[in-house]
């Protein structure tokens, strides 16, 4: 299914594919006649609407406009999203997908001041762009969607062990009160990454061709405080975490 769907859009695919590492969508580096590869990503069917998905690609084409360093779809047949149909014991189905070019690179520095103050320094053009306009169809990052839902699913589905759930309930509730009694009323919403966890950043070394960090998977970009794209960062203690944050807030 992979290799015809690309052969729909042109594309010369060589018969070489692999699949790549993903938690939510079926994703697949293909190796093209000309010796260059692409990326397909297959979502997974009923996590995102048309619209959804749509909004991603226009996110991402914002971005790359700006020359932010994100890898985006590619527009082929004049389109960046396209479908495809597989028959599966009898029942017709179909795939939304979406090509991309192949960028390698790997993980980031972390514990280097200015790799942070880099990243940094693009995440904040980022959020610039990101808080331009609003998304409309894809969801938004907040106390009641990732804090209370989520609570309330596993509970209702006895997720959590029997002998800690009173504990655990009481101490999310705590939490969740925390949060809300931190937070401004009115803290600023705009689109955000959504995953920008060192994964979705690779780092192609100085002295190469597009040196630095560039971003990857805009699959969970949704709407958010400007801190749900920093704090994956911020790994290690607590005097770890504080110079990181100075460190990448110093590019912000």
């Amino acid at each position: 299914m992979v290799l015809d769907a690309l052969s729909a859009l042109g594309l010369p695919v060589d018969g070489r594919m692999s699949a790549l590492s993903s938690y939510e969508n079926r994703v697949y580096q293909v190796h093209l006649d000309d010796d260059s590869t692409v990326v397909a990503k297959f979502y997974r069917p009923d996590r995102w609407t048309e619209d959804q998905i749509r909004e991603e690609h226009v996110f991402t084409a914002e971005l790359i406009a700006e020359d932010i360093p994100v890898v985006g779809p590619l527009t082929l047949k004049s389109m960046r999203l396209h479908e495809a149909s597989v028959v599966h014991d009898g029942v017709d189905g179909h795939f939304w997908f979406s090509v991309s070019p192949c960028r390698g690179g790997r993980s980031p520095e972390l514990d280097d001041p200015e790799v942070l103050m880099w990243i940094g320094r693009l995440m904040a053009r980022m959020h610039l762009v990101g808080e331009r306009s609003a998304f409309v169809h894809r969801p938004a990052l907040n106390r009641q969607t990732f804090g209370e839902a989520s609570r309330d699913l596993l509970i209702r589905n006895s997720w959590v062990a029997p002998e800690v759930t009173q504990q655990w309930l009481a101490l999310c509730n705590q939490a969740l009160e925390m949060m809300q009694a931190r937070m401004p009323e009115q803290i600023q919403m705009l689109r955000l990454h959504g995953d920008c966890h060192p994964g979705n950043i690779l780092w192609t070394p100085e002295g190469m061709p597009e040196a630095g960090p560039h971003f990857v998977d805009l699959d969970d970009a949704r709407m958010g405080p400007a801190v749900q794209d920093l704090w994956m960062l911020l790994h290690g203690d607590e005097m770890e975490r504080r110079k990181k944050n100075r460190d990448c807030s110093r590019g912000l």
